[in-house]
């Protein structure tokens, strides 16, 4: 059974301030299409690794809103990573967001 990850979910999550545990599932993010990913949830985000060896990194700021990044595979200390947007969620496709600006959308899927 794979769970969605919802705002809500998300959201929820954040009062408990669990640390991050990864989980097997599928991913979708915009220009890598679907692949096989370990999704790391904190309550307050999540990341997943992409095909290329960057992470693709989500923190929720309010319920059904939050902002995504691409953090590059080579990242060193105090560098600052790609801004993609402010997301929302997609009505009617549980798990998955849209950004505000160039048509980016990532989805999130893991195994239970």
């Amino acid at each position: 059974m794979k769970t969605m990850l919802t705002g809500a979910v998300l959201l929820g999550g954040l009062a408990l301030a669990v640390p991050a545990a990864a989980a097997p599932g599928q991913c979708f993010l915009t220009g890598y299409g679907a692949f096989p990913c370990d999704v790391s949830a904190d309550g307050g985000g999540l990341t997943f690794p992409l095909p290329d060896g960057n992470v693709f990194a989500f923190v929720l700021v309010a319920v059904d809103e939050g902002v995504g990044y691409r953090v590059a595979a080579d990242a060193q200390p105090g560098q600052a990573p790609k801004v993609l947007g402010t997301f929302r969620p997609v009505t009617g496709e549980d798990g998955c967001w849209q950004a505000d600006r160039d048509e980016i959308r990532f989805c999130a899927a893991v195994e239970q």
